[in-house]
Formats: structure tokens, C-alpha cells, sequence
């Protein structure tokens, strides 16, 4: 029994040194978080980080569970050793826009080391990605500027073929095959810049056909009619919308999936007016749900609600090329401007960017944690870079 109360009392400690140890960890990154003031050292801050973060990714926390989290631990739940796609590409995008007006040697060899590790000498995917958030990974390689996409070409066509597989049986395609009835936002994101990237390059218009489609059909079931703002996902046969309605990330998934298609469209396509005035008339619904501190909140349309830097990175990505389009160019690049000096505000003094929702559970069920992401920190390289770029607006 004198042995048993020690050795009862160490594991109680360690129990509880667990649940304290990333608490307490959060709490010292934040110390002078907020500090940067120019624009460029605060850029190759958070593009150091996001160059690190390419091949060895910070585990992303599957539970919102602060307390007993060794119960979590032992089942597995409590944090994802692979990073998702979807953040992968976020990264990806953010280091290829770096590169475009910067010389680094460092940078490009860990997007190279990330290619090799991700398709074999015959530009083919080494593990095919079998849900439809692999097209934005996708996306992120058909773009890059210092190489030739085409020695993907047959990882492309796959994942072309991948995205086929999830087409529902009214034409549009789904988030999961055991999920053919719902519609949901973060589809656009993560195929419709990649149908059209891959459709125009390739000459296949109906992948162009597809991602107009994919975005049409959301407009017209899936969006809060006065406001322009999507809920979360709709019922594909009764056309209820599900989930809520100004889920800040969500209006993201809408915002990058739209302008990056509208963005990789010639000037002369028959679609290229179509998607502009989607871009408009979702821009100035953008625009009058951000907060005077130059947020998003994670709910966009309550001002109480938690503030996002996901929200906000990708929504002013989303804005400074919406600024392109001259009758909105005034206060599309006031707004963000805006979401810039609020993404300093929120960096981390090591140049990771904080206070990102966490990852969503289900419809409807969003996380409370807030911290860092790759997706954020990807997204604010880009918007960043493409800022410094005088070619983009």
C-alpha cells in the first residue's frame, strides 16, 4: 500500500502535466504576440514558418478537449499525424506566390522536396488521394511557377478522374461518397480552381463546365438570399440549407474556390463574365460583414462571435484579387488591407499566425479552439506576396 499511493500520485501528476503542458506552451507564444509593424519582416516571418511547416507539419488536434486529453491520446483521437490535403495546398500556394518576386534557393528546395515526396519519376501521385480535397493539392502543383506541371500531368488526370467518381446524380459532386446527399461549401474550394486550371490548360471544357456549374448550383441553393452568404452545406433533394448560415471559414472554402476559378480563366472566355459578377456581388457581401478591427468573426454575421484568422486570410486573398474588377477596386483593396494589419496583430513574435478555428467536426458542429493552422499561415503568405506583387492588381 505505501507503494501504491506514490506511484497513484505520480500518475495523477503526469495526468495532469499533460493537460498543462500545451496550455502553458500556448500561453508563452503568445507573450508580445502582436509586435510586427513592417509589413516585410512580418512577411519573411511567417513565410519562415510556412517553409518549415511545408515537410514537417505541427500535429493538428483532432478534439476540442483541453482536460483529461491522455484519454484521447490512448485512443488515437487526439491529434492527426497527417496533415490534410487542404492545408498542404494552403502552404504550397502561399511558398509558390512567395517565389514569384523572390530569389530563395532554401524555399525552392523544400517545395522540391515536398513534389518528390508526394509523386514518382513519372509524375504520378505515390498515394492517390481518394477524397476531393486532394484537387486543391493538385491545384497547388499546376500552378507553380518554376517548373513544368505538365511532368504531373498523369498525377492530374487522376485526380480528374478521382473527381468524376464523386459526381452526384444531378451533376454536381459530392464532399464524401457516403455522403451523396449533401452539398457542401468546402467543395468549391477544393475542386473548382482546379477544374479550370487543368480545364483551360488541357482543353477540357467540361471541367470548366463543371467548377461554373459546382459554384451556379451553390449560388442558387446554398446561399442566404438577402445577404449572399452560404450556409455550411444543402440537401441535395429538397434543397434545405444546413448548417449556419455565415460560417466565417465557410464563407472562405466559397471565397478562394471563386475568384482562384474566375482568376484562371482567359479574359476572353464565355465564363469569365459569369463568375465576375459572383465576384461582385460576393465581395460587397464580404466586405459589409467585416469588423472594424479588420476581422472576420467565425459566425461573419455576429459581432460577439470569436474573430478567425482563417476567415480572414482567405477572405482577403479573396478581395485583393477582386480588387482587378474596377468597380469594386477602391474598397476591395481598403478591406484587405484591413485583414492585413489585423493578421500582423495576431502573429505569434516566432511568425506563426494564431487564433485560427480549429477543424470542424461535422455540420453544424464547429470547433472552440482556437490556435495556430497551416491553412492560415498559407493563405497569409499568399495574400502577403501577392500584395507585394505589382503584376496582380
Amino acid at each position: 500500500m505505501q507503494l501504491i499511493s506514490p506511484l497513484l500520485l505520480s500518475i495523477v501528476c503526469v495526468i495532469i502535466l499533460i493537460d498543462l503542458v500545451p496550455l502553458g506552451k500556448d500561453w508563452l507564444s503568445r507573450i508580445h504576440i502582436g509586435r510586427y509593424q513592417d509589413k516585410q519582416v512580418w512577411n519573411k516571418s511567417i513565410t519562415r514558418i510556412g517553409a518549415k511547416w511545408l515537410n514537417t507539419t505541427p500535429k493538428i488536434k483532432v478534439t476540442d478537449n483541453t482536460r483529461w486529453v491522455v484519454i484521447d491520446m490512448l485512443k488515437g483521437n487526439y491529434t492527426k499525424h497527417a496533415i490534410q490535403h487542404w492545408q498542404e495546398a494552403s502552404l504550397l500556394l502561399g511558398l509558390s506566390e512567395y517565389l514569384k518576386t523572390n530569389k530563395d534557393q532554401e524555399v525552392q528546395r523544400e517545395l522540391m522536396k515536398f513534389l518528390s515526396l508526394k509523386f514518382d519519376q513519372n509524375g504520378q501521385w505515390i498515394k492517390m488521394p481518394k477524397e476531393v480535397d486532394g484537387a486543391i493539392l493538385a491545384y497547388a502543383v499546376i500552378t507553380l511557377s518554376f517548373i513544368n506541371p505538365d511532368l504531373y500531368k498523369k498525377a492530374f488526370d487522376s485526380t480528374w478522374a478521382m473527381i468524376q467518381e464523386h459526381i452526384g446524380d444531378e451533376g454536381t459532386v459530392q464532399y464524401r461518397k457516403f455522403m451523396k446527399n449533401y452539398r457542401y461549401v468546402d467543395t468549391i474550394g477544393f475542386i473548382c480552381p482546379f477544374l479550370v486550371a487543368y480545364g483551360t490548360r488541357y482543353q477540357k471544357k467540361e471541367c470548366v463546365e463543371l467548377a461554373v456549374k459546382q459554384i451556379k448550383a451553390y449560388e442558387e441553393y446554398g446561399m442566404l438570399e438577402q445577404h449572399f452568404i452560404p450556409s455550411h452545406a444543402y440537401q441535395v433533394e429538397n434543397k434545405a440549407p444546413l448548417g449556419l448560415y455565415g460560417w466565417g471559414r465557410g464563407l472562405g472554402w466559397f471565397a478562394i474556390g471563386l475568384i482562384d476559378a474566375w482568376n484562371e480563366l482567359p479574359k476572353d472566355h464565355e465564363y469569365k463574365p459569369v463568375l465576375e459578377e459572383s465576384v461582385k456581388k460576393f465581395a460587397k457581401a464580404a466586405i459589409a460583414f467585416q469588423q472594424d478591427s479588420g476581422n472576420w468573426n467565425w459566425t461573419v454575421a455576429r459581432g460577439e462571435c470569436r474573430p478567425d484568422s482563417s476567415t480572414t486570410a482567405t477572405l482577403g486573398w479573396f478581395l485583393l484579387n477582386a480588387a482587378k474588377i474596377e468597380d469594386i477596386s477602391t474598397p476591395c483593396l481598403d478591406s484587405a488591407d484591413r485583414a492585413i494589419q489585423y493578421l500582423m496583430r495576431v502573429t505569434r513574435r516566432n511568425g506563426e499566425v494564431d487564433f485560427s478555428q480549429g477543424d470542424t467536426k461535422d455540420i453544424g458542429i464547429y470547433s472552440l479552439l482556437f490556435n495556430i493552422l497551416p491553412f492560415t499561415q498559407g493563405f497569409c503568405i499568399r495574400l502577403m506576396n501577392s500584395k507585394n506583387n505589382p503584376k496582380v492588381v
